[in-house]
């Protein structure tokens, strides 16, 4: 009598992936590769649930793929189509667990995918919360690994609300990895709660206060970055709130464009940006600038890390 075949785990399914028309900045199939040819993967993840004041950043990834399409391909900060130089492919939303920690271990698969298939990943939030699942398939590529954080809010602390991934945690529970250190710019809003954890962690944590901007150059960030390898997450209050009201929690006194961009681009002279995440726009109707600047903000960051 044959013995019964033996059962073989199943393989996990690849990716789904937008079609370049309906994915990021909305390319025409003359335009667009395939994903097995791009450098670049792009994980709308719309994550919301411990959101504190403002919500609807579910919203966002669809929000900035849709305004992604409007976006010039031209950039004249690079003198060319930058895209053109790396390629992108957007995988499909998936349908996403209400609960944090399932969903911050869905994340973790979706990059560990991207990185095995030797892509770049950028991954459209949704709640800041989502970092702390986004780099952990990077710790396990690299000895340490540096957190480029642009925010108006340090996120040290150590939960909120009675979550512990909750987004005003996200940075305290990617610093629960000794190999992680933080370099944060903007910050304007930390909670006296929050002070021992930071002063205890000093070499490890470096901020960049908004108030003394004046005071701090590109350089600095640069050098308090490093040569990486370096995980940018860009939550969008960073930016000043007169730029972005769409979020949950804006700040007077944030960061504007041109600055943001030097930052970005200091660092990348220097470093290796090995991922990142954009988080925290909550759409408003009719306010679809914000959209917008999310959109190219993305674009940037894709184009200084690839090109």
């Amino acid at each position: 009598m044959a013995k019964p075949a033996l059962k073989t785990k199943a393989a996990n399914p690849a990716p789904k992936f937008m079609p370049a028309k309906q994915g990021f900045l909305g390319l025409s199939p003359e335009d667009a590769v395939s994903p097995e040819k791009a450098k670049a993967w792009v994980i709308p993840f719309g994550f919301e649930c411990s959101v504190s004041y403002g919500g609807g950043t579910e919203k966002g990834p669809a929000a900035i793929l849709d305004a992604s399409h409007q976006v010039e391909l031209f950039d004249d900060v690079f003198w060319k189509e930058a895209f053109r130089d790396y390629g992108v492919a957007t995988m499909a939303a998936p349908e996403i667990h209400h609960k944090v920690e399932p969903a911050l271990e869905q994340l973790e698969k979706l990059v560990e995918e991207t990185l095995a298939a030797g892509k770049f990943p950028l991954t459209l939030g949704g709640e800041h919360s989502i970092t702390p699942g986004a780099i952990r398939p990077f710790l396990k590529r690299h000895e340490t690994l540096t957190i480029l954080q642009f925010d108006a809010h340090a996120d040290l602390r150590d939960g909120y609300e009675g979550e512990k991934y909750s987004h005003a945690a996200a940075m305290r529970r990617c610093l629960d990895h000794d190999s992680v250190r933080l370099v944060s710019v903007g910050i304007r809003n930390i909670s006296a709660s929050e002070i021992p954890f930071l002063e205890e962690n000093e070499d490890r944590i470096k901020i960049f206060w908004a108030k003394d901007k004046k005071k701090w150059s590109y350089a600095d960030i640069a050098k308090a970055v490093g040569a990486g390898p370096v995980y940018l997450t860009f939550d969008i209050d960073g930016f000043d709130s007169s730029m972005i009201p769409a979020t949950g929690t804006p700040e007077p006194g944030g960061l504007f464009w041109d600055e943001t961009m030097d930052a970005i681009a200091a660092v990348a002279a220097k470093a290796d940006i090995v991922g990142a995440d954009v988080v925290e726009l909550a759409p408003q109707e009719g306010l679809h600038a914000c959209d917008f600047l999310t959109a190219k903000l993305c674009y940037r960051i894709l184009s200084y890390a690839l090109t």
